[in-house]
């Protein structure tokens, strides 16, 4: 997407580093990490920050990427599902690659960045509260019961120390 509006060169912390940009404030977010930055991890869905598949943190709470306007980060820690972990070892990625829970895939970064967020604030989390962060986090494939599954997969590796 083409923004022609004013440009502004921002520093934004991403995933532990400072990346410097050019970009209309307006612009989504995004639209900044995918375009420019090559970070395609978050994926766009809806555009209308309605899907989830677009979940990144700011300063550790999932956000909607998709209506984020770049002007309104500041110096809010950005991360992103390829700044979870460095080596693909956090415990909800091994649960997801253990018990297999995405079918496409297409919205399961968004739907680990939520539940990324769940784990901080809730390490044991029961049905409801998963059911609850993830809400409203779509997937067109109705994976909800892996997803529901790997998520306390990861909360049981992580008390056992398995990142």
């Amino acid at each position: 997407m083409e923004y022609t509006g004013n440009m502004s060169q921002y520093t934004l912390s991403i995933n532990g580093a400072a990346r410097t940009l050019d970009a209309a404030p307006e612009t989504p977010l995004l639209w900044v990490l995918r375009d420019q930055l090559q970070l395609v991890g978050s994926k766009f869905g809806c555009g209308i920050g309605q899907c989830g598949a677009c979940t990144v943190h700011l300063d550790g709470v999932p956000t909607r990427a998709c209506i984020t306007p770049v002007g309104e980060v500041g110096r809010r820690q950005v991360t992103t599902i390829e700044g979870l972990s460095k080596n693909g070892d956090h415990p909800l990625q091994k649960a997801w690659q253990e018990l297999d829970v995405p079918q496409c895939g297409y919205c399961q970064a968004g739907q680990i960045m939520t539940a990324a967020a769940l784990l901080k604030k809730s390490p044991k989390p029961s049905d409801a509260e998963i059911d609850a962060a993830l809400d409203g986090n779509l997937c067109r494939c109705g994976t909800y019961l892996r997803i529901r599954a790997g998520i306390h997969r990861a909360a049981e590796l992580a008390a056992e120390g398995a990142v």
